[in-house]
């Protein structure tokens, strides 16, 4: 009998939509949650063999596959990735860096040489905007500690990387997607998945408020963030943003050239 495949996903808010009843499935998949960097070293030490992983994470593991038609993207705002400054962006010279993130981190060194032009110093620091904001003039936060930020942000700019790259390119970013070696998942999972993230669209409202049960305040929040700031189908507008992102990454020396993106076999749906 075929072992459940072992899914790793981001613990999040944002990808709660697209593991919408994947506990109901035991027999098909697992499912562990960890910081965004954390599944991409999973997936590259084989404990997981699908990663909801950062975008950036393709371009180091060449020959991987992404599952066809689901992501965590965003078309302007995504009010979860941003850069909290104590000054005018003009006026930043050092910035704090999510350690728990990477290709926010890519996406913003983009954005300070290519929109913001600057050229501040980078200090990767743990996601704590209080301490960040001490040893540096911006900070970066990405999830729950960004969109949750709160009082720890009074007295800061909150800038955000989404609405600033769709402002420069016209196009969506993909900020993670699930992907994993040649031969992870056959049409069944990627099937499983795929019906799983169009479930979890359909009740955002429902699946913010159960994720934020224990703090009822952020509920109309978190509800407000899933309905308006993310998009969870990888289009083709998405793809040609991603694609986009390699190339600017790669044209500042951030990343080796881009390659195709190849994906596991989309599943035939009977009509």
């Amino acid at each position: 009998m075929r072992r459940p495949v072992r899914l790793g996903a981001v613990d999040y808010l944002n990808v709660r939509p697209l593991v919408d009843g994947l506990d109901r499935h035991p027999e098909q998949v697992s499912l562990r949650f960890d910081v965004p960097s954390v599944c991409a070293a999973l997936l590259s030490a084989g404990d997981i063999d699908l990663g909801m992983v950062p975008s950036i994470t393709l371009l180091e593991r060449p020959g991987d596959r992404v599952v066809p038609g689901v992501c965590i993207g965003s078309d302007g705002p995504v009010a979860s990735v941003a850069l909290f400054a104590r000054c005018p962006i003009r006026d930043v010279r050092s910035i704090a860096l999510d350690t728990s993130s990477r290709t926010s981190v890519t996406l913003t060194r983009i954005l300070c040489a290519r929109r913001f032009e600057i050229a501040p110093d980078f200090v990767p620091h743990p996601p704590d905007l209080g301490a960040m904001l001490v040893r540096a003039d911006a900070a970066l936060l990405i999830g729950d500690p960004a969109l949750f930020a709160g009082d720890a942000a009074r007295g800061t700019e909150k800038i955000d990387l989404g609405a600033e790259w769709t402002a420069m390119t016209g196009l969506p970013f993909v900020w993670a997607f699930w992907a994993g070696r040649a031969g992870a998942a056959d049409a069944g999972i990627v099937a499983l998945l795929q019906d799983a993230a169009e479930q979890g669209m359909s009740r955002t409202d429902e699946v913010a408020a159960g994720y934020c049960a224990g703090h009822p305040n952020r509920i109309a929040l978190a509800q407000r963030y899933l309905r308006e700031n993310l998009v969870f189908r990888l289009s083709g507008r998405a793809l040609a943003g991603l694609q986009t992102y390699y190339q600017e990454a790669a044209a500042l020396g951030l990343t080796g050239p881009p390659g195709e993106i190849e994906f596991f076999p989309q599943p035939v749906r009977v009509a």
